[in-house]
């Protein structure tokens, strides 16, 4: 498994919105590809991603087949303490990823 790539800012004011940009790698593979056998090629995927901000969820995704390999997820929040995210990606076969970051509120 791959470390994740999350971009946090280190410091906001208190009550900013902020960006928050994650990547994980994965090679999500649908379950709609066929090998030169005619076999179906087993499906692969992250199913979920959820963001967790000082034990208190903030957000939450359901992953399809539709998504990319290596997906980038990009969403914003508003700055309310400073703390802990933690960030954790889940799916088929038994894949989970968790990363994390801190952010200083002023």
């Amino acid at each position: 498994m791959a470390r994740p790539i999350i971009n946090v800012p280190a410091k906001a004011r208190r009550g900013q919105v902020i960006e928050i940009k994650t990547l994980v790698s994965h090679v999500m593979e649908t379950g709609y590809r066929h090998t030169e056998t005619g076999e179906r090629v087993p499906r692969d995927i992250i199913t979920e991603f959820v963001c967790v901000y000082n034990d208190e969820e903030i957000f939450r995704a359901t992953l399809s087949p539709a998504v990319a390999a290596n997906p980038f997820i990009t969403f914003h929040t508003l700055a309310t303490e400073s703390g802990k995210l933690t960030f954790r990606w889940t799916g088929d076969n038994g894949f989970s990823e968790t990363g994390t970051a801190t952010i200083e509120v002023e």
